[in-house]
C-alpha cells in the first residue's frame, strides 16, 4: 500500500470525495498527517470511523521507529531511526545558547565516496521520501522543546546522504516544513549542504527556493579534490564555480563556504590562497571546520597554529571566516561521524 503521505492535497480531496465524503475532510486528514505527524489513522477522531476504516485498507502510514539515542556531554543528542524498509539514518540535535539546530539525512548512506568521510564507508542504500526527512524535523522539534525548552531554529541538510541527488524529495520537504499546515518555519532558517552539484545549484537558483546554500568545497586544488572527493570528476572546481556565479547572480544570496582542515593536506597558505582565489567571484563566507577523526580514515586535524595562519591570511583577504567548533564528537555525531555502525561492518 502507498503511504498516505505521497498524496498531495489535490489528490487526497478527490480520493475524499470519491466516497462521498464532504471535500473539507481531505484537509482534516492532511493536517494530522503533517502538522500533527500521527501515528495512526485511528488517531484522527474528527473522522467518521468509516473513513478512518478506509485510510486504512487503503494507505499505510509508516513512522520512523526510534533505535537509538545518545546525548553528548556538550549536550547535542544523536539519533539512530529505523525506517520502514528496516534501513538505518542518523539525526543530529544541536544546541547552543537559546538555539537548536536539526542537522537532517536526506539519503540512507551515500554514493559519493569522499575519503575522508565515515559515511561514504555504507555506499548508498536509496534516497529518503519528503516524508522520512519532514518527520525527522518534526521529531527533533518535539525533543528541543522537551529537552532545551523551545522548538528548533536552524534546519541544516547536513546530514547522511549528498541532498541535491534527491533534489525533488527534499524541495518538497522543505514546502512542508515551510507550509502552514506543517510547520510553518521560515526558509531563512533552512541550509542545504552540498558537496557541490552544480547542476543542482543551477537549478536551485532557477526555482528561486531562496534557502541558505553551503557548499562542503574542503579543497581548492582541483587535482586534489578530485583525489579525496570523486564528484569533482564530474563537478570539478571550474565547472562548481560557474554554478556559484550563476546562484549569486539570480538570488543575491551569500553562499558559506565549508572547509575541512586536514594536517598536511590541505592547511598551508598555499592552500589558502587558492581557497581566496574561488571565492573571489561571489560573497562567501567561510565556515573552517576541525576534523572529527572515526575508525574509517587515518586523517588527522589541524594544529592550532595552522589553523590560526590559515584564518590570519584569509582576513588579510578581507573574507569573512568562522571557525566552526564541532559538537557530538564524543558520540560520533559530529561533521563526517555519520554512520551506522553496525551497517558498516555488516558490509566490511
Amino acid at each position: 500500500m502507498n503511504d498516505i503521505r505521497t498524496l498531495n492535497i489535490e489528490q487526497l480531496s478527490e480520493w475524499v470525495v470519491a466516497r462521498f465524503e464532504k471535500s473539507f475532510r481531505a484537509k482534516q486528514i492532511y493536517e494530522w498527517v503533517w502538522k500533527k505527524n500521527v501515528a495512526s489513522f485511528d488517531k484522527m477522531i474528527n473522522l467518521p470511523l468509516s473513513l478512518r476504516e478506509a485510510l486504512k485498507n487503503e494507505f499505510s502510514l509508516h513512522k520512523l521507529t526510534l533505535a537509538d539515542k545518545q546525548q553528548s556531554a556538550d549536550k547535542s543528542i544523536k539519533y539512530g531511526f529505523v525506517l520502514a524498509d528496516n534501513h538505518l539514518i542518523e539525526t543530529v540535535l544541536i544546541p547552543s545558547n537559546n538555539r537548536t539546530t536539526v542537522c537532517v539525512s536526506s539519503q540512507v548512506g551515500c554514493g559519493l565516496g569522499c575519503h575522508f568521510c565515515a559515511t561514504a564507508k555504507l555506499g548508498f542504500k536509496r534516497n529518503l521520501s519528503d516524508y522520512e526527512m519532514y518527520e525527522q524535523i518534526f521529531i527533533a522539534n518535539e525533543e528541543s522543546k522537551q529537552h532545551f525548552g523551545h522548538p528548533i531554529s536552524n534546519i541544516v541538510w547536513m546530514g547522511m546522504g549528498e541532498p541535491l541527488l534527491n533534489y525533488e524529495n527534499v524541495i518538497k520537504a522543505i514546502n512542508h516544513i515551510t507550509s502552514p499546515s506543517g510547520l510553518g518555519m521560515s526558509k531563512d532558517r533552512i541550509t542545504l549542504s552540498t558537496s557541490g552539484i552544480a547542476e543542482g545549484i543551477r537549478r536551485l537558483a532557477d526555482d528561486n527556493i531562496r534557502i541558505h546554500l553551503a557548499i562542503s568545497l574542503h579543497i581548492a586544488d582541483n587535482e586534489l579534490r578530485t583525489t579525496l572527493m570523486p564528484i569533482n570528476t564530474t563537478n570539478p572546481l571550474p565547472q562548481l564555480s560557474e554554478a556559484l556565479k550563476y546562484y549569486y547572480q539570480k538570488t543575491k544570496l551569500r553562499i558559506s563556504i565549508e572547509y575541512l582542515l586536514l594536517n598536511n593536506i590541505n592547511d598551508s597558505i598555499k592552500d589558502a590562497q587558492l581557497l581566496a582565489n574561488f571565492c573571489k567571484n561571489f560573497p562567501v563566507k567561510i565556515n573552517l571546520i576541525e576534523y572529527n577523526s572515526h575508525a574509517y580514515a587515518a586523517y588527522k586535524k589541524s594544529n592550532k597554529e595552522k589553523v590560526q595562519s590559515f584564518i590570519d591570511f584569509l582576513e588579510r583577504k578581507n573574507l569573512v571566516v568562522n571557525l566552526r567548533l564541532s559538537k557530538g564528537k564524543d558520540i560520533a555525531a559530529a561533521c563526517g561521524q555519520l554512520a551506522n555502525e553496525k551497517q558498516i561492518n555488516d558490509k566490511i
